[in-house]
């Protein structure tokens, strides 16, 4: 299968968007299962219209190509990370937006340093419930807990959605550059959206770790937090984002399909696709 069911499928060569399975997830901490969050996303897909409501326009058309998984790698998560840098580099040396699928969080750093060699001056945009900015967790610095730090010592990051951090990573906030928005920002603050937008600019990567959303629309993640953002908050970001800056590149992680139960497998799936409708739009300009 491939991302929307699109047949026939649109080649390499002419496609804007690269979807890269990466079926991962050594090192989760909680529920494992988000190894098989790419396939679901992607059969969640199949099932998904072309059409997009709010844009008004048939996304694929753009071209969606949909790559051959990423090996897994069981000597650990460092060489796992050096073998999807490799396949992000090959994509984003052709000038194609990569759509990486986790997976485990971890998977993003090899993404953002595939990117980020291209484009140098590129800020990252997380949306998590976690901070992920141990500078070490399970006697390894690239632990899925760890990525947005390794991320923040080449990158600008910015958060949003934070509402669970160990006391170590609250004391490296302090200290470091990172610009991170708790969850509580965007129910007390009428123009949060507005705000986060205003801190990026130029080249971006946007990576979902799914579990920025609340539970009772995201069950399916292997580290569930109360008190999460919704369908409309993270778009309205998503939105603002792809109109004021140019996105390079993006991932949604984390998903750890529940059986029987698909809605946020088909979730993940439209929201992939109504971020690739924000970019062509964006593109246009």
């Amino acid at each position: 299968m491939n991302f929307g069911g699109i047949y026939p499928e649109c080649s390499l060569g002419n496609a804007r968007f690269v979807v890269v399975p990466v079926p991962y997830d050594l090192t989760s901490t909680y529920q494992p299962g988000s190894r098989r969050g790419p396939a679901a996303i992607i059969e969640a897909s199949t099932n998904m219209e072309l059409y997009d409501e709010e844009l008004k326009k048939e996304t694929y058309l753009a071209g969606i190509h949909t790559a051959e998984p990423v090996a897994v790698d069981a000597r650990g998560p460092k060489t796992m990370i050096a073998a999807v840098r490799k396949k992000i580099s090959r994509i984003v040396a052709q000038d194609k937006i990569p759509v990486m699928l986790g997976g485990e969080h971890s998977i993003t750093l090899g993404a953002v340093q595939a990117v980020a060699e291209k484009y140098p001056k590129l800020t990252v945009l997380q949306f998590d419930a976690h901070a992920d900015l141990r500078d070490s967790y399970q006697g390894t610095p690239y632990n899925h807990a760890c990525v947005a730090r390794q991320i923040a010592g080449f990158c600008d990051l910015v958060q949003v959605g934070i509402r669970s951090m160990s006391r170590e990573e609250g004391d490296f906030l302090h200290t470091s550059k990172v610009k991170s928005y708790p969850a509580d920002d965007v129910f007390d603050h009428a123009n949060w959206a507005e705000k986060v937008a205003g801190q990026i600019k130029g080249d971006v990567y946007i990576t979902i770790d799914l579990d920025v959303f609340d539970p009772s629309v995201m069950p399916a993640t292997g580290t569930p937090e109360p008190g999460g953002l919704f369908w409309r908050d993270v778009l309205s970001l998503l939105r603002l984002v792809s109109r004021k800056c140019i996105v390079r590149g993006f991932d949604v992680v984390e998903l750890a399909p529940l059986p029987g139960i698909v809605a946020p497998d088909f979730m993940a799936a439209k929201l992939i696709y109504r971020l690739m409708g924000y970019i062509t739009e964006s593109r246009k300009k």
